[in-house]
C-alpha cells in the first residue's frame, strides 16, 4: 500500500481509468449469467477488495471511519449503488461505446447540479459544453432507436447523474471519506442483485468474470482513482478519465467484435469535446499562475 501511495497521482488516476475501461468487455463476455447475477457477483468481489483496503488503511479504526462518514456517507453510498446498478444494466442492454460516452457527461451534470443546488455560476463555456453534449447524445441515442437499445441508453445516464450527486455531497461535506462510501454502495448493489437475480448460482467461468469485474476492474479502478485524485488537479483528473471512454469501446471491438456505428462514434466525439471544453478555463488559469 505504501508503494501505491508513492506513485504520482496522475499515474494512479490513469491506471484506475484503464482498469475501469475493461468493464464493458467483461460484462459482454459472460456466457450465461443475467444482468442481476452479474451485479450480485461483481458486488461480492468489489466488497471483498474494498474491505481488504479499509482493513489495511484503517486497521482497528475501520468502524470509526464509517461513523465519521455519518449520514452523508450513508446517502452517498446509496446513491453510488444506483450508479453501479445502472452501469451493469446499461452494459447489458446497449453498446459499450454508448455507455462509456454517456458516462462522460458527468462533468456536465455536475455543472448543472452545482448551479441548481450550490448556486455556482455557469460560464458561457459551460453553456456551450451543455449544448454540444446534448447534440452528441441525440446523435448517439437516435441511432439506437431501431436497435432496441433505448432502455440501456437511459440506464447509462444513472451513472453520471449519481456520480455528480455524490460529488455535490462531498463538496458539501468535504471531510467525508469516499472509501467507506464505496463499501456501502457495494453492499446495497449486492442486495439488489440478489433480490432480482432469481438464483445466484452461475457457471465457474462466469464467477471468474465476476471476480475480474468486482475485484480488479471496479475495485482497483475506484481505489486507484480515489488515492490518485487527492494529489491531482481536478481538471487533470477529468481529462485523464476520458481514457475510459476511449479505451472501453476499443476493447469491445477488439475482443468481442462489437463495432459501434459511425454516427455513435461521431456523437461520442462531440460529447468528449464538450467535456474537454469544461477544463479549458482551469488549465489556462493554471498555466498563467505557473508563468507568474
Amino acid at each position: 500500500m505504501n508503494l501505491i501511495s508513492k506513485l504520482p497521482g496522475p499515474l494512479l488516476v490513469f491506471l484506475g481509468a484503464l482498469s475501469l475501461s475493461f468493464g464493458g468487455l467483461i460484462v459482454k463476455s459472460f456466457e450465461g449469467a443475467n444482468l442481476w447475477q452479474i451485479l450480485f457477483w461483481r458486488s461480492i468481489f468489489f466488497i471483498l477488495v474494498v474491505s481488504i483496503f479499509l482493513t489495511i488503511t484503517y486497521r482497528k479504526n475501520v468502524l470509526k471511519a464509517f461513523i465519521k462518514s455519518g449520514f452523508p456517507g450513508l446517502i452517498g453510498g446509496l446513491i453510488l449503488s444506483t450508479g453501479f446498478c445502472g452501469y451493469v444494466f446499461a452494459m447489458y442492454n446497449t453498446t459499450v461505446a454508448n455507455t462509456n460516452f454517456i458516462i462522460q457527461t458527468q462533468t456536465i451534470f455536475l455543472a448543472v447540479f452545482g448551479y441548481l443546488f450550490l448556486k455556482e455560476k455557469v460560464s458561457k463555456i459551460t453553456l456551450v459544453s451543455i449544448i454540444l453534449a446534448i447534440s452528441g447524445i441525440i446523435l448517439m441515442v437516435g441511432s439506437s432507436l431501431s436497435l432496441g437499445q433505448m432502455s440501456g441508453n437511459i440506464a447509462a445516464f444513472i451513472m453520471p447523474i449519481s456520480f455528480a450527486i455524490l460529488i455535490l455531497i462531498i463538496r458539501k461535506y468535504p471531510n467525508v471519506d469516499m472509501v467507506p462510501l464505496q463499501l456501502i454502495a457495494g453492499i446495497v448493489a449486492m442486495i439488489i442483485g440478489y433480490l432480482f437475480a432469481g438464483k445466484i448460482l452461475i457457471s465457474l467461468y462466469d464467477v471468474y468474470l465476476g471476480f475480474l469485474a468486482g475485484f480488479f476492474q471496479l475495485g482497483f479502478g475506484f481505489i486507484l482513482i480515489t488515492i490518485g485524485a487527492r494529489r491531482t488537479p481536478s481538471a487533470l483528473v477529468g481529462i485523464i478519465m476520458l481514457t475510459e471512454a476511449v479505451l472501453g469501446p476499443l476493447w469491445a471491438w477488439l475482443f468481442v467484435n462489437e463495432q459501434p456505428p459511425l454516427i455513435v462514434l461521431i456523437g461520442g466525439s462531440i460529447v468528449i469535446i464538450s467535456v474537454l471544453l469544461q477544463f479549458l478555463p482551469i488549465l489556462q488559469k493554471n498555466k498563467t499562475s505557473l508563468k507568474s
